[in-house]
């Protein structure tokens, strides 16, 4: 899996294609949140869920099902707390976000796959090409692997690189929107 440091990269460069519609620094901080809440899955290992299971590691909580949830209720807490935007810009954007995680995931290079069809399927699937390197799960072993360095430097041409590219061309995007709809 990508480090917990580098999902919220798609967040942020997935934001200025919403920013235009009312999108506001707390939902982008609730985008952030929703990129990462699928890895809580791995609480399961200290109360005996398997890896494979429906409810293991990059199961239920990984599949575009699970967005979609994450992402509508994200959506129905950000309007009762204040947030102008439509509910469908902010579902849009929280299930992106939520979304983005699994799909990271399953180009890793290592685990068991993503359970993409869950719930209505466990089946475990990689992309064809994985050049994300994985990362040991837990902090602990995150830095005494050895890894570190080079599971951080793979996320960064990956991930947090193409996700800058990715929010500069929203950004580019945005204000040309601006520019024609102020004519």
């Amino acid at each position: 899996m990508p480090t917990v440091f580098t999902h919220p990269a798609v967040a942020l460069g997935l934001a200025p294609f919403f920013r235009h519609r009312g999108l506001t620094r707390q939902a982008i901080a609730l985008g952030v949140l929703c990129t990462a809440v699928a890895d809580f899955d791995v609480l399961g290992f200290r109360f005996g869920v398997p890896y494979g299971s429906l409810l293991g590691h990059r199961g239920l909580t990984h599949s575009p099902a699970f967005a979609l949830v994450l992402g509508v209720g994200a959506a129905a807490l950000a309007r009762r707390f204040g947030e102008q935007a439509s509910p469908r810009v902010l579902a849009s954007y929280f299930i992106l976000c939520a979304a983005s995680h699994g799909f990271l995931d399953a180009f890793t290079d290592g685990g068991l796959g993503v359970a993409f069809l869950s719930p209505f399927s466990n089946a475990r699937t990689f992309f064809p090409w994985t050049p994300i390197r994985v990362s040991p799960i837990g902090l602990e072993s995150f830095v005494r692997s050895g890894e570190a360095w080079a599971v951080l430097s793979s996320e960064l041409v990956w991930v947090v690189l193409p996700s800058l590219a990715f929010g500069a061309l929203g950004l580019v995007w945005s204000r040309a929107s601006a520019g024609r709809a102020g004519r």
